[in-house]
């Protein structure tokens, strides 16, 4: 039987039973990390959140992270309670705390803060935000390729949930992984409205078709940071790049696959569907990305 995992699969590392967590301007330890019953978070998925990674004492794409992260608190009405100096430091105040330099992976979460009444209306959270920072040593192990298996829940409308969110309202994503995981695959491919490949239920995705890589126009999908860098790579290094629909067909028949992420940055695809994609195994193209990225990072974070 096939050994289970996930895109976000990492090495244990007993140092993180002994982590701090910064919740609500404290450093606390782990086993103190609370945040109450009726916060809206928890009662109601109310909130957005970031994951950032360190490398060599430095945030990759801090700019980038921070400016979704108040995009999105702005897109749903919720003020944080730091300006974007304020969660930088707190950011840094947890990886002191930590005594954390490298291999790190952090989750900054915001919510709209306890509610007064275990119920909907925002109006009920008169507390003002809540905020928390996970900060983990962190390092991938994905010991093969990713197995995919196509969902029937879809990347929606803009106009339910905007699938651009980092949102804490995660459950279509998460149905879609259980479905993904019944179906024998490791996460699931989701398709947009229309019926084109869009999205897997934790990273973007990517495939490469005769020299090209194609990934989705975007319109569906998490906007994602590490997804923008590798387009980004793409056009500086002359590899043919394409922002366009296309259908499970055309990801059947790819050369190869892969996912992108802050976690894993370029992880790489063995099946879908069962259908084996090109080899199986991390492809030419993906591994020449990787490679560029790698160097991407060791100039942002020298």
């Amino acid at each position: 039987m096939t050994e289970k995992m996930s895109t976000h699969q990492a090495e244990e590392d007993a140092r993180n039973e002994d982590i701090c967590i910064y919740v609500d301007g404290r450093i606390v330890p782990k086993a103190q990390a609370t945040v109450s019953v009726y916060d809206s978070g928890f009662m109601l998925g109310d909130g957005v959140w970031e994951g950032l990674r360190l490398y060599n004492g430095t945030w990759a794409f801090l700019n980038e992270h921070m400016d979704r992260l108040f995009e999105a608190a702005k897109a749903i009405d919720l003020d944080i309670g730091l300006d974007r100096e304020g969660v930088i430091a707190a950011l840094r105040e947890t990886q002191a705390a930590n005594d954390m330099q490298t291999d790190a992976h952090a989750r900054l979460m915001v919510t709209r803060g306890v509610k007064m009444r275990p119920f909907q209306h925002p109006s009920l959270s008169k507390s003002g935000p809540t905020m928390v920072i996970i900060m983990e040593h962190s390092r991938p192990r994905l010991p093969r390729p990713i197995q995919l298996a196509t969902v029937p829940h879809l990347r929606g409308l803009p106009m339910t949930q905007d699938p651009k969110l980092n949102s804490h309202s995660k459950l279509n994503c998460i149905l879609a992984c259980i479905a993904a995981e019944k179906a024998g695959a490791d996460e699931a491919l989701m398709l947009d409205v229309n019926g084109f490949v869009n999205t897997t239920n934790a990273c973007n995705f990517f495939i490469v078709r005769k020299g090209e890589v194609w990934t989705s126009t975007g319109d569906y999908c998490m906007n994602g940071i590490t997804r923008q860098k590798v387009i980004d790579l793409c056009r500086a290094n002359d590899i043919p790049i394409r922002e366009h629909n296309y259908s499970l067909v055309d990801t059947y028949g790819a050369d190869e696959a892969f996912l992108t992420g802050t976690f894993g940055a370029q992880t790489p695809v063995g099946s879908i569907d069962g259908r084996r994609i090109g080899s199986g195994d991390l492809g030419p193209m993906t591994e020449r990305i990787r490679a560029l990225y790698k160097g991407l990072i060791e100039k942002e974070c020298a």
